[in-house]
């Protein structure tokens, strides 16, 4: 039986790695793939994945990304990818999903306020947390309109980590986070 793959993403911040980490607990079988690590194995000549200038190397490692997913996916393991994953990634998705159309995919955009947002941000400690206020905005503002995938979007700015991994489960519940199959999705490039 294969497993789902979820996109829980959103502007650096938003609380996805502490909900996808407590949302991949609670499956028998799941896999937590925890994108930043993906850049971290380039050994050489890696490009801040915020900057224009790393388009091209954004695209390899969200193509890596989805590939490895999806092979999670049909070996039975729910997945879930926390990263930030704009619309402007998610052909990466499909294109892998065209192999192994049985795999559902879900799409969760975690996104408090923009202020809100930046606290978070600016309060994590880890050696490597992106907390400078220029490209953390800037991520926020590429997930404040999302056109029709607004849908997709959970306000977690008043909820605690316990609120915002209920809320998330109600989602993936609903089937309403589904991304569909056939449709285009990159048509916007815009770095991560």
């Amino acid at each position: 039986m294969r497993g789902d793959v979820v996109i829980l993403t959103g502007p650096p911040g938003a609380g996805k790695s502490t909900t996808a980490a407590a949302l991949a607990a609670g499956f028998e079988k799941s896999v937590h793939l925890h994108t930043d690590d993906f850049w971290h194995f380039i050994a050489a000549g890696a490009v801040p994945p915020y900057l224009p200038e790393s388009d091209r190397q954004n695209q390899t490692v969200l193509r890596v990304i989805a590939l490895a997913a999806l092979a999670y996916a049909e070996g039975g393991y729910t997945v879930v990818v926390d990263g930030i994953i704009g619309p402007w990634m998610l052909h990466h998705f499909q294109r892998a999903q065209r192999d192994d159309p049985a795999t559902s995919t879900h799409y969760v955009v975690l996104r408090p306020a923009r202020e809100t947002t930046l606290a978070r941000a600016q309060a994590r400690t880890g050696p490597d947390a992106l907390t400078a206020a220029e490209p953390v905005l800037a991520m926020w503002d590429q997930f404040a309109d999302l056109a029709d995938l607004e849908r997709h979007v959970l306000d977690t700015g008043d909820q605690s980590p316990e609120q915002t991994l209920e809320a998330v489960r109600e989602a993936l519940k609903s089937e309403s986070f589904r991304f569909p199959q056939n449709r285009d999705m990159s048509n916007k490039s815009v770095t991560t």
